[in-house]
């Protein structure tokens, strides 16, 4: 253990007085590894704790700060280790009582007539008030617990009361910490300096401090993020030309469908089409809700792939939808003597030998695959676009593997998660985006209905009458298995009593935990009508498409987020027959009844989601780890959009004149910007 003067920002957090083998291994689990690691463990909150109560004005429930004098001591004879402590202590209003269980080692801290600081909850005890196991301090102490407090991120076995004490003997080092943003944008942004930020994030004296240190923080998070993110973008710009495709043949690809593009379709092929016939390499995003037909619109570029003599693959994450595709490409290109190959993990071993031939030698222009195609063995002779359906199920990684695949090469990324304008910056920084806004003709909105659980059979009851007229029913529920620790309907115990329910219609049950060839078999026989009633659990949020279901019933709606209601909500509404859903809950949760409200309310996907991050944040709408999207430790995506504008306003600044991050002023940046990335920074920063 080294004393405190020797210790340094790089000096490993077990070289602390009072952390052995066991705390470091503690603190290590929770990320922080050396001191300056802990020197950015910040506050998730702070106590105010300036003004003092008189004893007289104390109410029972609110937390409480007194400075008052120990008048007694009282703990039992058998003074066992958790034999409780009682205090009586006074101020010049009055006397109330000070309760410790653990006695037995508090007692020797408290001297009669001294005066003490007490910060807790006041209970009321057969009419007397009482505080029960406060934080404490000799009043005018230097650990004194008056004034703004900050509160700790839980770290478990370790005290809030240890936290403070450490980042109070560590606060020398705060003048230590590197100030790397360039002066410059630091002047031009009002931010505070480093050794300020840091010592008002840990110990504030007012309000206002806590802000300018919080701006500063979080801006500093938010600009390496940017500046991560913006230069992917220019670099991925910067090494690949791209290879421009003649999309002159589209006009006969649109005339012959049996169906009129929408305007969102007309206006999302132009914005490829100019991406597709320049030089640039295209990396667009092209978000568009469940049914709003993204497909054609990728069917054209791949048809304009193939015209210019280079192959495609559109990339999808489950085997059932890949099928799709290729059944709906096989139709759409047949008379133009294109014919799409299919390449999944499922199939025969000498028929997926031919398609990776067929991709080697360049006979096989389109291919619809699953992640198979990603196998090192799978190569192409001449890729020049690649398309990946529903993105958020693949990660940043995934796509990039697919990509390299080929020089160049043009990508399409696709999906019907619609995203807020907030979060497309931060999943998709390094992508143009584009929006399908518009549904085809002959669609009808969803009637989507809130039902309390009590009318649970009014609900079946209905269900029951459209299977009657020729239509299908999805029933949704969060679990597969009946739990102890949740309280919730679960698929299998909702399966057996449809099944008695509907016992004249076929009822088949669908869950994550079944082998892949069992669930494709059972969408293949929802798909084809074999199966009336299908229950599941979300395993269906991304399935295919089947125009003659018109009922989804969501079991505990409360267990499900709204983006994830509104995907499961789109696997009906898909044919000219009008669709109902029925959201199903007993839940008082404020937040679930919003949620309900707001599906009821609306079947725009997009103020759906903006709707979703309000509510939720971005941490639950999409995992981190699963995009490549550095994990932010003070940021809010939502509270901290005005932030973030000006985040991306000086990440900007600083490329456009250091694209590389080469000059000495900007290396501080630089290798905050690789430490963030990490392994998803595939460029040569």
């Amino acid at each position: 253990m080294m004393n405190l003067e020797s210790v340094e920002l790089k000096s490993n957090i077990g070289s602390l007085r009072g952390i052995g083998p066991k705390k470091e291994k503690i603190f290590n689990e929770s990320g922080i590894n050396t001191i300056e690691d802990f020197i950015y463990f910040f506050p998730r909150s702070y106590q105010d704790r300036r003004e003092i109560t008189k004893i007289k004005d104390l109410k029972p429930g609110a937390d409480s700060l007194i400075v008052a004098k120990v008048l007694t001591k009282k703990a039992p004879n058998n003074f066992r280790k958790n034999s409780p402590l009682s205090l009586l202590v006074s101020d010049d209003s009055g006397a109330i009582e000070i309760v410790f269980f653990n006695g037995r080692f508090l007692s020797r801290l408290f001297d009669l007539n001294i005066e003490y600081s007490f910060f807790g909850r006041i209970s009321e005890n057969y009419a007397r008030f009482q505080m029960i196991h406060p934080e404490f301090s000799k009043a005018g102490s230097p650990e004194d617990i008056r004034g703004i407090i900050p509160i700790y991120p839980r770290i478990p076995g370790i005290s809030q009361k240890e936290i403070r004490r450490m980042q109070k003997e560590l606060s020398h080092l705060y003048s230590e910490v590197d100030d790397w943003i360039p002066e410059d944008l630091a002047a031009e942004n009002r931010l505070a300096d480093m050794e300020f930020a840091l010592k008002n994030m840990h110990f504030p004296t007012d309000g206002k401090k806590v802000l300018a240190a919080k701006f500063r923080m979080v801006f500093s998070e938010l600009l390496v993020l940017e500046t991560g993110l913006q230069y992917m973008r220019k670099g991925e710009q910067r090494i690949n030309e791209g290879i421009s495709f003649d999309c002159s043949n589209s006009e006969e690809f649109i005339r012959g469908l049996d169906f009129d593009l929408t305007e969102g379709q007309k206006e999302a092929w132009e914005k490829i089409r100019n991406d597709l016939e320049g030089r640039q390499r295209m990396n667009r995003l092209l978000q568009g809700d469940v049914g709003s037909g993204k497909t054609v619109v990728a069917e054209l570029a791949m048809y304009a792939a193939c015209n210019s003599g280079y192959q495609s693959v559109i990339m999808a994450p489950t085997e059932i939808l890949a099928k799709q595709h290729l059944e709906t490409f096989t139709r759409d290109f047949d008379s133009y003597g294109i014919k799409p190959k299919l390449l999944i993990s499922s199939m025969e071993r000498k028929e997926k030998k031919e398609v990776i031939e067929g991709l080697a030698d360049g006979s096989v222009s389109m291919l619809i695959a699953t992640h198979a195609v990603l196998q090192e063995n799978v190569r192409f002779k001449k890729l020049g676009l690649v398309i990946t359906d529903e993105q958020h199920r693949f990660g940043v990684n995934q796509r990039r593997k697919l990509y390299e695949k080929g020089e160049g090469v043009n990508v399409l990324v696709m999906t019907a998660t619609p995203i807020p304008r907030t979060l497309a910056v931060i999943l998709y920084g390094d992508l143009d985006s584009s929006q399908i806004r518009t549904m085809p003709k002959g669609r009808k909105p969803v009637k989507t209905t809130l039902s309390h659980k009590d009318d649970r059979n009014k609900v079946y009851t209905f269900a029951a009458e459209k299977i009657k007229e020729g239509r299908q029913v999805y029933v949704v529920a969060p679990l597969i298995d009946d739990s102890e620790s949740i309280e919730a309907v679960s698929a299998t115990k909702l399966f057996d009593e449809l099944k008695a329910k509907f016992s004249d219609s076929k009822v088949e049950l669908i869950h994550g935990a079944m082998k892949q060839e069992s669930k494709d078999m059972v969408m293949q026989d929802f798909s084809e009508g074999l199966i009336d009633v299908l229950v599941s659990t979300v395993v269906i949020e991304v399935g295919i498409n089947v125009p003659n279901a018109t009922v989804m019933i969501i079991e505990n709606s409360e267990r499900f987020g709204l983006a994830q209601l509104h995907q499961l909500r789109g696997r009906v509404g898909r044919g000219s027959e009008e669709s109902f859903c029925f959201l199903i809950s007993d839940s008082e949760n404020d937040i679930a009844i919003k949620r309900g409200e707001i599906m009821c309310s609306t079947n725009d996907g997009f103020e759906i989601a903006e709707k979703d991050l309000e509510l939720r944040g971005p941490g639950e709408l999409f995992g981190t780890k699963q995009h490549g999207i550095p994990e932010l430790l003070l940021s809010d995506l939502v509270k901290h959009i005005d932030v973030l504008e000006k985040a991306q306003q000086a990440a900007k600044q600083l490329l456009d004149r250091d694209p590389g991050l080469d000059m000495p002023e900007n290396s501080g940046v630089r290798e905050r910007v690789k430490s963030m990335f990490g392994e998803d920074l595939s460029l040569s920063l």
